[in-house]
């Protein structure tokens, strides 16, 4: 569908969309299977899953988890 932009895929200035770099990504055969099938179920393509999942790690970290605010 021309013109269509996925939700999923956009980005705001600060987290960097406005510039996007190429980065080699190497993993084994079966995590790659494993995303390509989570990415299909998800309706996104695999490079838009792949940073999904790192923009909730890094959402997640900036959180804060219990364990380390109280361990410290």
């Amino acid at each position: 569908m021309a013109g269509r932009t996925d939700p999923q895929e956009e980005t705001t200035p600060e987290d960097g969309a406005d510039e996007r770099k190429p980065f080699l990504l190497r993993i084994p055969a079966p995590l790659m299977a494993e995303l390509r099938g989570w990415a299909a179920q998800e309706v996104r393509s695999l490079n838009g899953q792949i940073e999904f999942l790192l923009r909730e790690a890094v959402r997640v970290r900036r959180k804060g988890s219990p364990k380390e605010s109280s361990g410290r």
